[in-house]
């Protein structure tokens, strides 16, 4: 069995990037729907940053300084 690829499937993020700027183009699309695509493409950024950061979710479960 082959072992899953980590990351994100890069033909997922050229569909939302090309999705991306086809909506904004559109001059019929509505502003609802400006704004799903625009979240899409930023949970795909999200997703990005949370897989390339080491130390992301390092902190729950943490003492904090302040609580004591």
């Amino acid at each position: 069995m082959a072992k899953k690829q980590k990351g994100i499937n890069p033909d997922l993020e050229a569909a939302v990037s090309k999705m991306l700027k086809e909506v904004m183009a559109d001059p019929m699309a509505s502003i609802t729907d400006k704004t799903k695509v625009i979240d899409r493409a930023l949970k795909l950024e999200a997703i990005k940053l949370k897989m390339s950061d080491d130390e992301w979710g390092a902190g729950f479960g943490a003492v904090d300084d302040e609580d004591e």
